[in-house]
């Protein structure tokens, strides 16, 4: 959520970031509720000063032996108007805040201007494109053909775009999701956490997916839970209304999870295979660290979700995000994307973001300053480490060989127990 203050001071700066992204964002309408709150706030003030000075004079009157009866019934109308005003400011606080809630954060400075995902930048390549002198197979097909994947009783047990990994299918899914939280806890220093797989609202709301995105999400009938679309929102909710010590951060976290997401507005695109899917299964790396470190946490976020794709060898991308594209509750993004070979080029398998202190406001996570003794909102930062069936995709249609095998890369083969499928 954007700070009331910020907005204040700078209205016109926010607006033009705003605009970066959608030219019909505007923060005028909270202005205009702010400066109807605070004028309301100047009338309690001074309503309650007069009543206050009255009830000293009520007092005064009384041991005089004076009537008080129409001073006193001035009192008591100016509680009434106090209350009054009270209630409309209390109607003007949840108005403002339920259109802050909807408003996304403000783009950095340096994320590129553009309207949409064609706008990206592409930072770098790592790694080359396999270059096959056979004719290549999608994963789907190798799954069906394999038995590394039943889409078909995926689709029987639940609806279509569920998944039903089988004997090595289901052991590489595994494989791929030990690695990564072995890597991410003994070598980049990430503590391991395992979530609840549901969420109430206000955990929601607390990330950005709630109010705004309501429609993605599987919600528990009669209950306040949904089903999470990502381990970022118990993740990083987990010091919501909370003050931490400035000692405890940066915080480093992990976490595997199922992750679920209606995909709506989607028909039509990745119908087939593992790319996009209703249920799937992901390794989240989560940080809580100081404005002052954001940068660079987020920074080596990304280096630590790219080591991933590095020790499997998967050729992969970076790209950097338009204002067009980013998340709603991001200011900058990298985005990895990973070699696939059935499409002829380069697929999402990591969003990494820095949302400064946008979710922090909102799910009220902050820290103790150690030079001033007063507190302040921590910066959130996460990042796929990364989409656990995306990888299982890309190593199944890199790591294919001409007679229909598939070879595990090397650093997975401890977690299998073989080498080729």
């Amino acid at each position: 959520m954007l700070d009331i203050k910020m907005i204040r001071e700078n209205p016109e700066k926010v607006n033009e970031l705003l605009k970066r992204r959608n030219p019909d964002l505007s923060i005028d309408e909270v202005l205009q509720i702010d400066t109807e709150r605070r004028k309301i706030q100047t009338q309690v003030d001074e309503s309650r000063s007069k009543r206050k000075n009255d009830s000293q004079k009520i007092g005064i009157m009384k041991k005089n032996g004076e009537n008080t009866d129409a001073i006193q019934e001035e009192v008591r109308k100016l509680g009434d108007d106090i209350k009054e005003l009270e209630e409309k400011q209390t109607e003007l606080d949840n108005k403002q805040r339920d259109i802050l809630l909807h408003i996304p954060n403000i783009p950095d400075e340096t994320t590129p201007i553009g309207l949409s995902e064609d706008d990206n930048i592409e930072v770098y390549k790592w790694g080359s494109p396999r270059e096959f002198d056979f004719e290549f197979k999608a994963h789907w097909d190798i799954c069906e053909e394999k038995g590394l994947v039943d889409f078909e009783r995926g689709v029987k047990l639940s609806q279509s775009r569920f998944i039903l990994y089988r004997g090595k299918g289901a052991k590489l899914e595994r494989a791929i999701i030990n690695f990564f939280l072995d890597y991410h806890t003994s070598e980049q220093g990430y503590e391991e956490v395992l979530p609840p797989f549901m969420a109430n609202s206000a955990t929601m709301t607390g990330t950005g997916q709630l109010p705004k995105f309501k429609e993605d999400m599987y919600k528990c009938e009669n209950e306040d839970l949904y089903l999470i679309p990502t381990a970022e929102v118990p993740v990083t909710n987990i010091y919501a209304n909370e003050i931490l010590s400035e000692d405890d951060l940066p915080k480093y976290m992990t976490a595997y999870t199922p992750c679920f997401r209606r995909e709506s507005g989607s028909a039509g695109k990745d119908t087939r295979g593992l790319i996009r899917v209703h249920q799937f299964n992901k390794v989240e790396l989560v940080k809580l660290c100081t404005p002052q470190t954001s940068r660079e946490e987020h920074e080596k976020l990304t280096e630590d979700a790219e080591k991933m794709l590095q020790l499997l060898e998967l050729p992969y991308r970076r790209e950097a995000l338009s204002t067009g594209d980013i998340g709603f509750s991001a200011n900058k993004c990298w985005d990895l994307e990973v070699w696939m070979p059935s499409y002829g080029t380069y697929k999402e398998i990591s969003s990494c973001s820095n949302y400064g202190d946008y979710q922090a406001r909102r799910a009220n996570i902050r820290y103790r300053d150690k030079a001033t003794g007063k507190t302040q909102f921590v910066h959130t930062i996460n990042g796929s480490g990364l989409a656990v069936g995306r990888t299982f995709a890309a190593i199944v249609e890199n790591y294919q060989q001409a007679d229909g095998s598939v070879v595990i890369p090397e650093v997975l083969r401890k977690y299998t127990g073989f080498d080729k499928i």
